[in-house]
């Protein structure tokens, strides 16, 4: 195991809640996700065949919420093939070095996404100052280090094959950050969107506590390239998916689903791109 492995400067538990926190829901035979805190977690795998992947990993100091969740779903000492990364802002990597740790398994993540997972770039700052709700306002709190997984890192297949996800392909839908990916299972239409676009309006505390579900572009407070976010959605609405799960909120699946991201992509610099920000006038990548 790297010995400069370690989390990120400013890792703190951050007090966030909602309804579904510690809950799951099966939405394939295969496909299983489980909400902690305020972000979804993706088990990917039958539970009676052994071999599964593990889709980002929640908020800080979750591994062991984690850790109990796969010995529920697939059995004590059967670790994961690797872990898939949709992107790697806090709440999508806030137990994974205690897990690498744990489980000795590779990460996968797209190439620009990689120097905020071994520690050479930190993200931009949340922007507290965006158009948006309480969840917004307080993002000043949010971590934003990176963290360093060493050579645990890899990155994703030029190819848009998964590792260890037969029948997926990998699609990049940067805007959220640089190196977002989605994954994505044409044979079914199963959609993880990661934070490409939600189902939940994740700026307003109400909505992100009662999980009120609706299709919305991505969290606001972190997204630092707009143009890029609405081609990102556009390029999953052509997808036309048949289900969805999201980053943050609850699944969705046909017409509401369809419909909704249709929607979005029609009018995304009207209902999903704020008004104002510190992004909003162009990417702010470092």
């Amino acid at each position: 195991m790297d010995e400069e492995m370690h989390e990120s400067e400013d890792s703190k538990i951050i007090p966030m809640t909602s309804i579904t926190n510690g809950t799951g829901e099966e939405v394939a035979n295969d496909v299983f996700y489980f909400t902690n805190q305020i972000a979804n977690i993706g088990f990917i795998g039958y539970p009676d065949k052994g071999d599964w992947m593990l889709v980002d990993a929640g908020l800080p100091k979750s591994a062991d919420e984690i850790l109990e969740k796969a010995e529920e779903r697939f059995g004590k000492q059967n670790p994961p093939s690797a872990i898939i990364l949709t992107h790697g802002h806090f709440d999508h990597v806030g137990g994974l070095v205690e897990l690498v740790q744990k489980w000795d398994v590779p990460v996968y993540a797209h190439t620009k996404e990689i120097p905020y997972l071994t520690g050479e770039k930190s993200y931009p700052e949340p922007d507290p100052g965006v158009e948006g709700g309480m969840l917004a306002k307080i993002s000043k709190m949010y971590p934003n280090k990176p963290i360093n997984l060493g050579n645990a890192v890899k990155p994703l297949p030029d190819d848009n094959s998964v590792p260890g996800m037969d029948d997926w392909e990998w699609i990049h839908t940067p805007g959220h950050s640089p190196g977002h990916v989605s994954f994505y299972r044409e044979r079914d239409g199963m959609l993880l969107s990661g934070d490409a676009f939600i189902t939940v309006r994740q700026d307003s505390f109400y909505n992100v506590l009662m999980q009120t579900s609706e299709v919305n572009g991505p969290p606001r407070y972190l997204t630092t390239d707009w143009e890029s976010a609405r081609e990102s959605v556009e390029k999953l609405a052509a997808l036309k998916p048949e289900t969805v799960v999201p980053g943050h909120g609850t699944s969705m699946s046909g017409e509401d689903l369809q419909e909704g991201l249709q929607q979005l992509a029609k009018t995304f610099d009207q209902t999903a791109k704020p008004d104002y920000g510190r992004y909003v006038d162009g990417p702010k990548y470092h």
